[in-house]
């Protein structure tokens, strides 16, 4: 987290120490209840150390420093159920990187496990290479102490939490890269280890900062629907609540508003807004009673739920019987009210809503009682443990691996002995193979799902039963890649390519010594080079693994001598390669400290192309990205490729806005809905061309039993100037939704 030392002008101190003080006594009042021995001298000794060590540093907002290790404790105790060597590694969480004191210094003071938790939250420092990510190699760092403390990862979300909660004192590109590093890496990891409230409250704030207008259209209206939804959710818990009493159940039933980031999300797949989301709020029914009645009770008030309401069978959850694989149990159903409206129901006991609440750290709670029910997340963690062991990838492979493990739906499927085998949604029969056995996988020739013959790329159902058929001959192949969702499969099928290349390229090369020693050409790394200049490889490995799959013949080496072509040198290229270099260039162009691209004015300084995968135009919130070989390409705040630039690739991001004069025209994409009619394509051509003096790049209409379906491309100036035409064409009789979207040549990464 930025730090700034300050005076404190202004500031009461005094007011000040004793608000530090009231906050470590809320944290110690918290931590109390499972204190033992020596545990408060510990961590008051952890909180001096951390006083001390941030006595000069405030945050961004002016507030002391030491007000953010103080509520990373407080989250870790309050929000996750943490106890106290988490307490004080989160205390002394920011202490290695900020001051001098050393990881050591930390275990003489404070113990192995302490010191174990800080150094996996203490980032890397020192210069990265071109091409690599700091952010990926820090958080491949923090993911490898997982193999030694799970507290690593829990004390970091609560870290990027408070991050998050206190995100409004930062600059807006800060802004832009924490939020969207939390939905692309920490979200989905706050929601692997079952923390909801946490992965829920992460993703809402990463709104809050990346698609403000929507959080705050969409927070009005919760808050304007807020005394509808009361009585609605009453009147419909009434005949439940008299059930459950008369059948002396002991509960509790909460109604609570389905996260802001859900809500949105909905709205933007379905292309619907905010009065069609049906589910805007779930039910919960908690029950207290004692762990071996769990399940029947559970399904006795589903059974009770249903006699007063009709319930939607397709949407039947039971992750009772089989729990999700981090943990989560509960059993959900959408009924239909009496007023025509779905509601979701959600019933569990109180040990599965304090899983469902606290995630991972609430399994040792029950540990004792109920073994199998902490087994599904412990695997998890052993397979992700696997994964880090085999840590031969770049980390922004890593990171793309890791990633792919998060996604929290799953597949349950058997082997023929009936043994139950949890994988990714979407995992196929090569998945399976490879799930069983690296060699399995391998040599994976097709398999036998439910007793017929399936090809390797089978997607595989729930509840299928599998057979894997094999072959000693059949090796990985590139196209592999392509069929297995897990990052098992991907991880070994990576390894089996790169060691097939390994050999191709050594073949390649003994090839290519023969010939030059023919050709009476030493074999020195320059003349290698020449070679690869030559026949157009990334690589020198590249051009000895074309020569050893005979993509290049040996012959065609005697053509590079005759060409005269190891006359070439390599071109230098001065490229812009990061932030800080655009940032030299543009200062240098200027002759005055620059730091942010002018779309429209800056083309003759450095070089710019609008992404495809997002289209941007005038008025849209923007930023540069510095790809690898086409210069800076800007994209939109909102682009579905955002996430993943700001995350991985921090330091190739640089700040962009718009000219304040553009002369040029836009593409747009527009997508519109309607009932047909004759004359309705004439009518919506008029008001683009005629009326508004828009020019179409084209139109295609597809009509189907009364109903059209449009896309348009055209050019228009900034996004006022399509907010107008949108308006103008949701007038038009017929015409039912008028939609801008974002790609109009598919939804590729560039980089």
């Amino acid at each position: 987290m930025s730090v700034v030392k300050s005076s404190a002008n202004n500031v009461d101190l005094e007011e000040e120490k004793k608000e530090i003080v009231r906050r470590y006594r809320k944290l110690l009042r918290r931590a109390k209840p499972f204190l033992k021995d020596n545990d408060a001298k510990i961590i008051k000794k952890a909180f001096n150390t951390s006083m001390d060590a941030h006595k000069d540093m405030r945050r961004k907002s002016g507030e002391p420093y030491i007000y953010h290790p103080l509520a990373v404790a407080q989250i870790a105790v309050e929000e996750i159920g943490l106890g106290t060597t988490s307490i004080v590694s989160a205390l002394l969480h920011d202490v290695v990187e900020d001051t001098d004191a050393t990881i050591e210094d930390m275990e003489r003071e404070f113990g192995p496990k302490v010191a174990t938790i800080i150094d996996g939250l203490t980032k890397i420092s020192g210069v990265f290479e071109y091409g690599t990510s700091q952010q990926a190699e820090n958080f491949r760092k923090m993911l490898l102490t997982l193999s030694e403390d799970v507290r690593v990862i829990l004390i970091k979300l609560a870290d990027r939490l408070h991050n998050m909660r206190t995100l409004e004192s930062m600059p807006r590109e800060k802004q832009l890269r924490t939020a969207s590093e939390t939905i692309y890496l920490y979200a989905p990891l706050a929601h692997r280890l079952g923390l909801y409230a946490i992965k829920s409250e992460l993703e809402d704030l990463n709104l809050r900062y990346t698609e403000k207008d929507s959080y705050e259209a969409i927070t009005k209206q919760i808050d304007v629907t807020k005394d509808a939804r009361n009585k609605f959710i009453k009147s419909f818990i009434k005949p439940i609540q008299t059930a459950l009493k008369n059948q002396e159940y002991q509960f509790e039933i909460k109604g609570r508003p389905k996260s802001i980031h859900s809500i949105w999300n909905k709205m933007k797949k379905q292309n619907i807004p905010f009065e069609e989301v049906y589910d805007l709020f779930a039910i919960r029914i908690i029950l207290d009673i004692e762990p071996e009645n769990e399940k029947t009770a559970c399904w006795q008030v589903y059974s009770i739920v249903t006699d007063f309401y009709k319930p939607n069978p397709d949407r039947l959850r039971d992750w009772i019987s089989t729990p999700k694989a981090n943990g989560y149990e509960s059993l959900h159903t959408t009924v239909m009210s009496k007023s025509g409206q779905w509601v979701e129901v959600q019933i569990r006991t109180e040990r599965m809503d304090e899983i469902a609440e606290k995630g991972y750290a609430a399994h040792w709670k029950y540990k004792d009682n109920l073994k199998s029910q902490q087994s599904s997340l412990e695997q998890w963690i052993s397979k992700v443990r696997d994964m880090l062991e085999q840590n031969n990838v770049s980390a922004i492979e890593f990171v793309d691996d890791f990633r792919s493990n998060l996604f929290t739906d799953e597949v349950f499927v058997f082997t023929p002995k009936g043994e139950l085998k949890i994988l990714p949604y979407g995992a196929t029969a090569l998945d399976f193979a490879f799930d069983i056995h690296t060699e399995v996988g391998a040599h994976c020739l097709g398999a036998k799902v439910n007793q017929k013959l399936v090809p390797i790329n089978y997607t595989l159902k729930n509840g299928d039963q599998v057979e894997i058929l094999t072959a000693p001959k059949q090796k990985p192949k590139e196209d592999w890649l392509r069929f297995v969702a897990s990052s098992k499969a991907r991880t070994k099928i990576k390894d089996a390519l790169k060691e097939s290349k390994r050999t191709a390229a050594k073949d390649g090369k003994e090839i290519v010594l023969r010939k030059l020693k023919q050709l009476k050409i030493e074999p020195t790394n320059d003349n290698f080079e020449k070679l690869r200049l030559y026949f157009n490889t990334e690589t020198q490995l590249d051009f000895f693994y074309n020569v050893g799959k005979g993509i290049i013949a040996p012959s065609e080496i005697k053509k590079y001598k005759e060409s005269k072509s190891d006359k070439v040198t390599p071109r230098q290229i001065k490229k812009v390669k990061d932030a800080d270099t655009f940032k030299q260039e543009l200062t240098k162009a200027k002759g005055k400290k620059q730091d942010i691209l002018l779309i429209g004015e800056d083309m003759d300084i450095i070089d710019y192309k609008f992404a495809k995968c997002c289209n941007p135009i005038p008025g849209d919130d923007v930023f540069g990205f510095v790809t690898v070989t086409e210069g800076i390409k800007i994209h939109r705040t909102s682009c579905p490729n955002a996430p993943e630039l700001l995350s991985n690739h921090g330091q190739r991001v640089v700040k962009a806005k718009w000219a304040s004069k553009h002369q040029s025209s836009f593409l747009a994409g527009l997508g519109i809905i309607g009932t047909d009619r004759v004359g309705l394509i004439s009518d919506v051509t008029k008001i683009i061309s005629s009326e508004l003096k828009v020019n179409m790049r084209s139109i295609s209409i597809d009509t189907d039993t009364g109903i059209f379906e449009g896309n348009i491309q055209l050019y228009v100036n900034d996004t006022r100037h399509l907010d107008l035409l949108i308006d103008k064409l949701k007038k038009v009789k017929g015409v039912v939704k008028v939609n801008r979207f974002d790609s109009l040549e598919g939804n590729s990464l560039e980089e």
